[in-house]
């Protein structure tokens, strides 16, 4: 039991001086000088180089007296940036109502009195309180806990609640968050199981969560490949049409004797060779594309994210909520003879009486309120064959509980009638905890393990259950009193998201290779990645991969597709490794672990159901229903807007041929100027454009996911797809 509050050694800081620490240490939050307001995606906007083009361009002609143009310029200029701020405002608005999503308030001890306050506020020092369903505000150390489970997912990526204990550890010492039997709890882990008291050790940027959304302030975004592509072309094309200009100048001057139509002259010329439109049709193609993807449920952070999508190469994507559902059912059951049964065949049926007393046995075994996802898969299971069977259930009144020890895997609840002396003990634990309650003989012990081996090498997490009686209320100390029986094995898992295996092989075709980086063991991760179809014959673990050069990790992730017991280090090592080999890496997450391989990525893809704000402030794309399939659906968008782009900018270069010719012909023939830059600015910056923009809404072709990548095309593509 946990001490009393009111005991001396627990009454925590006193109100004056969690104040003063929250003013000295700052307050218990991430670092958010990323978040983009208003002004500041303004501020982005206008430093894009093609507006900026568009608006040095029009400056140029008002310079030179060109009114019409210049105004015409600065007009399509201005609408590009509505349209693409009026975008990325709404995208913040709604990435803003998620961050309201969690804000953990904290209860804590202050002058020995339990008060709750906002989860910013809570210093270092301070006593927290924990129970089931509590996110934990900051970094921790425990000093008193009962049956304490947490789940630390957004930083490991283990999709299994890990156990805690306590220990006399020093102050200084440095946690290390994943594993079970740590005496530390991290700031947003959740508790599933138990409560217990800690004491605060780190808040804000100094807890484990914190240090990693500095770490993204040391990665560095790339500029977008398309962008440099197409501003090189307008600046050839600005440079050759400037000397023509110039030479017709100078030429119409000389033999005509008339510099001002001259400079009317070379002004049509230079417009003429100028393909201004570039810019205009850019920036309209990826504000209708950002509005088009996000009615595939993803949002477009940054509309340059848009024509990387088509060229992907890569999907490196994290195993726990991205691929699979993050919650665990059962699987898999074993009964003591090896007889199993596959869940999924009962389709919602009732289950065989043998298979549905381990499932009984099991839920009257667990909370009866749970958080714990492994209860709540027992809970689930029996109310389904409940409901199929027709059949209830009466244990009676919980009458004395058992809790997990670090020396006793295993926890029971006692269940009795009411007028009935017998209790029945429901048990669950693991294996072999299970098998020395039940005292098992070496035969059924082997068999045990033979069950357990073949169920785990497929990833599954396996529990034992077994039963007992008791009478009388001279309850013994340890569950070890009771007389059990062994019922069998049952095997939980976390399981697919619908459709992914169907999506991984939409990328395959598509010439895309899917990666699976984990912090799940490697018989997990290897049996999570084979059902989803990806490549499984070899997974490298982290432990191996810190072992590896920059190098050597380059020329090994070439073969290499599922790594497991990764830490956020290590996925960030990865998305350079395959950057460094020339792919363009897309990759999707939603832990804090994952945010800085997430903004280090050519495409950053955050989850926005789940994900944490550090993921979604790294990312460049959000997907509103965290669904892998979404992601495939994004890119297939990606690939179909940069194609009709294509054409649009195919376009515009053959509109610019005779727009040329009409301009140049009648100078070499000696007939007056056929078109004025007023005409050519009309056709060029108003029928040229709106023209173009017809190609926009060209439908997805049939074999746009069938091709690979426009990056392995390259060469081999005329217009450099």
């Amino acid at each position: 039991m946990m001490t009393s509050p009111q005991d001396a050694s627990r009454q925590g800081l006193s109100a004056s001086e969690a104040a003063e620490r929250l003013v000295r240490e700052g307050a218990n939050e991430l670092p958010s000088a990323n978040r983009r307001n208003f002004l500041r995606i303004v501020s982005d906007v206008l430093r894009e180089p093609m507006l900026l083009l568009l608006l040095a361009g029009g400056t140029i002609y008002l310079m030179l007296g060109s009114l019409e143009e210049a105004l015409l310029l600065i007009a399509f200029a201005s609408l590009s940036v509505v349209i693409t701020v009026v975008q990325e405002s709404r995208t913040e608005r709604v990435l803003e109502t998620l961050r309201d999503l969690t804000s953990p308030r904290a209860l804590v001890i202050r002058d020995g009195k339990q008060i709750r306050v906002a989860g910013r506020e809570v210093v270092r020092g301070d006593l927290l309180l924990l129970a089931e369903g509590d996110r934990v505000p900051a970094d921790a150390c425990l000093v008193e806990m009962s049956d304490l489970l947490t789940d630390e997912s957004l930083l490991t990526g283990e999709s299994v609640p890990v156990r805690k204990r306590v220990e006399d550890v020093p102050a200084e010492n440095s946690p290390r968050h994943g594993g079970d039997d740590l005496p530390y709890v991290f700031s947003g882990s959740l508790v599933v199981r138990g409560h217990a008291l800690a004491r605060v050790t780190a808040t804000g940027v100094r807890s484990e969560i914190g240090r990693i959304g500095l770490a993204l302030r040391n990665v560095e975004l790339e500029p977008p490949r398309l962008q440099k592509q197409l501003l090189r072309v307008v600046r050839v094309f600005g440079m050759l049409g400037g000397a023509v200009a110039l030479l017709v100048v100078v030429l119409y001057g000389l033999f005509r004797g008339t510099w001002i139509e001259g400079i009317l002259a070379g002004i049509a010329v230079g417009m003429s060779m100028l393909p201004e439109e570039f810019p205009v049709v850019l920036t309209v193609f990826m504000a209708m594309g950002a509005w088009r993807i996000s009615k595939a449920r993803v949002l477009t952070r940054r509309a340059a994210a848009i024509e990387r999508l088509g060229s992907a190469t890569v999907l490196c994507t994290d195993k726990t909520g991205t691929l699979t559902q993050n919650k665990m059912s059962i699987a898999e059951m074993r009964l003591p003879t090896g007889e199993a049964y596959g869940v999924a065949q009962s389709l919602g049926a009732a289950l065989p009486p043998s298979f549905a007393e381990l499932v009984e046995i099991g839920t009257l075994g667990s909370a009866v309120d749970p958080h714990d996802p492994m209860e709540i898969a027992f809970h689930a299971l029996s109310a389904q064959h409940h409901a199929a069977s027709g059949a209830t259930q009466d244990p009676g009144a919980l009458v004395h509980s058992y809790g997990l020890r670090h020396d006793l895997l295993a926890m029971s609840n006692a269940w009795r009638r009411e007028g009935n002396s017998t209790a029945c003990i429901a048990t669950k634990g693991a294996p072999e905890a299970i098998a020395n309650l039940c005292r098992l003989d070496p035969a059924a012990r082997d068999q045990q393990r033979r069950d357990v081996n073949e169920m785990a090498d497929r990833g599954i997490r396996v529990l034992g259950i077994a039963r007992g009686v008791f009478d009388g209320d001279a309850w013994p100390a340890t569950q070890a009193g009771f007389t059990f029986q062994y019922l069998g094995l049952v095997g939980l898992a976390d399981p697919l998201r619908p459709g992914v295996a169907d999506a991984v092989k939409q990328c395959q075709s598509a010439g895309i290779r899917v990666i699976m980086t984990t912090g799940d063991y490697p018989a997990t991760a290897r049996a999570i990645a084979s059902a989803a179809n990806i490549q499984a014959s070899s997974v490298l673990s982290g432990d191996d991969l810190e072992k590896l050069s920059d190098e050597a990790l380059a020329r090994q992730i070439a073969d290499v597709s599922v790594f497991a017991r990764i830490m956020p280090n290590q996925k960030l090592r990865i998305v350079e490794a395959l950057k460094a080999n020339g792919q363009v890496v897309a990759m999707t997450g939603d832990g804090v672990n994952d945010a800085p391989s997430l903004k280090a990525a050519h495409i950053g893809i955050a989850m926005g159901g789940r994900g944490t704000d550090v993921a979604r402030e790294a990312s460049s794309i959000v997907l509103l229903d965290d669904d892998f399939s979404s992601m495939v659906r994004a890119i297939a968008l990606g690939r179909r807007i940069y194609d009709n782009l294509r054409k649009a900018m195919s376009f515009i270069f053959a509109v610019h041929v005779p727009i040329a010719g009409m301009a140049i012909i009648p100078l070499l023939a000696g007939f007056p100027l056929l078109l004025g830059p007023v005409h050519i600015a009309f056709l060029e910056m108003i029928i040229d454009p709106v023209c173009s923009l017809v190609f926009e809404a060209e439908p997805q072709e049939e074999n746009t996911m069938k091709p690979p990548p426009r990056e392995i095309r390259r060469s081999r593509s005329f217009h450099g797809r």
